[in-house]
C-alpha cells in the first residue's frame, strides 16, 4: 500500500438548503471550488461535516457526491467514525466500495476504551478493508487520548498509516515521528504551521473551508520550499480566521463566514445554532479584512 497523502486537507462542511435538507448541488460546487483553489485533499463526514447529524442515506449521498465530483483530482478520505466497531467496519467497507482513497476514524467517543481495546478496534477495521486509515486523535471530543506510545503501537497495523493529531501539544508531532519513523505520517489538526515545522506532512484543516489556496500554500512554503519566514507571515495573516473556527463555533462559524463570502451553505443542524449576532458581525469583519 503506497502512502501518498500530504498537504492541506479540508475537513469539509456539509451544505444544507434553507429548509435544512442536504444540498448536493452546493456540495458539488464546493468541491470544484476547493480543488480550483489548490487544496491538496478533501475529507467529508468529519466533525465539521456534522456527521453525527446526518442520516445513513445522507452519509452515502455526501460521500458519493464528493468522491464523484473530485474524480481523482485530489484524494478523498471519508470519515467513518462510530461507537460500535462493527459499524465502523460497515461504514469503512462502504466508503471503499464508493471509491474513497482512505478513511479517517475517530476512536469510539463514549465508551472510553482502553489502549488494548483501541488497538483491537483499529486492527479489526484494518483487517476488514484495503484502504489507508487516518487515525484521528481528538481527546477533547473522543474522551480518550492516543498518546505517542499508543500511536506507535497502532502503527504496527499495516494500513494505519496516518494520524490527525488534534491536541495543542505540538511536541506530539515530534514524538510520533521519533517513535514511528516512516510507519506513521502525521497530519496536524488544530495546529497547522507549528505541526509543519515539527515535521508533519499535512494538516486536516477547518479554516481551509474558507481559504483553501492560502492554507495549501502555507504547507508548501514550509514543507517543500523551506521558506519559514514567508510562511509565518502568511500564517499570522490568516490566524484570526483559523482561531475563529477553532472553538465551539467551528461549524456555525464556518458556515457564517461562507455566507458572508457569497457562498451560502445553510445553517448547522440542531443542537448547533447559527452564530449569535455579535459573532456573526465579527465573521463579516474577518471576511472583509482578508478579502475572502
Amino acid at each position: 500500500m503506497t502512502k501518498s497523502f500530504r498537504g492541506t486537507y479540508t475537513v469539509m462542511i456539509t451544505p444544507f438548503t434553507e429548509d435544512g435538507a442536504l444540498d448536493l448541488p452546493a456540495l458539488r460546487d464546493f468541491v470544484d471550488w476547493q480543488i480550483a483553489q489548490g487544496i491538496h485533499g478533501l475529507i467529508p463526514l468529519g466533525s465539521t461535516g456534522e456527521f453525527l447529524s446526518l442520516s445513513d442515506d445522507e452519509h452515502v449521498a455526501v460521500a458519493e457526491t464528493v468522491i464523484r465530483q473530485a474524480a481523482g483530482r485530489v484524494p478523498v478520505l471519508v470519515g467513518t467514525g462510530a461507537e460500535d466497531t462493527r459499524e465502523v467496519v460497515r461504514l469503512s467497507r462502504r466508503a471503499e466500495k464508493l471509491g474513497a482513497d482512505g478513511v479517517m476514524i475517530i476512536p469510539p467517543f463514549y465508551s472510553t476504551p482502553t489502549d488494548d481495546e483501541l488497538f483491537h478496534h483499529y486492527s479489526t477495521v484494518g483487517d476488514a478493508i484495503g484502504l489507508p486509515i487516518m487515525v484521528y486523535n481528538n481527546p477533547a471530543t473522543a474522551n480518550v487520548d492516543l498518546k505517542p506510545a499508543l500511536v506507535a503501537r497502532l502503527a504496527e497495523i499495516p494500513n494505519c498509516l496516518y494520524i490527525k493529531e488534534s491536541t495543542l501539544e505540538v511536541t506530539r508531532v515530534r514524538d510520533i515521528i521519533r517513535l514511528c519513523g516512516d510507519r506513521m505520517t502525521v497530519f496536524g489538526g488544530i495546529l497547522g504551521f507549528e505541526s509543519f515545522v515539527e515535521g508533519a506532512e499535512g494538516w486536516v484543516a477547518v479554516a481551509s473551508n474558507l481559504a483553501p489556496g492560502p492554507l495549501a500554500k502555507l504547507f508548501s512554503l514550509v514543507a517543500d520550499e523551506q521558506k519559514l519566514l514567508e510562511a509565518r507571515e502568511l500564517y499570522l495573516r490568516y490566524l484570526p480566521l483559523i482561531e475563529f473556527v477553532g472553538g465551539q463555533y467551528y461549524v456555525a462559524g464556518t458556515k457564517a463566514l461562507l455566507r458572508h463570502m457569497g457562498r451560502p451553505v445553510g445553517a448547522p443542524r440542531p443542537p448547533r445554532l447559527p452564530l449569535p449576532a455579535d459573532r456573526d458581525a465579527l465573521a463579516k469583519a474577518i471576511v472583509e479584512k482578508l478579502k475572502l
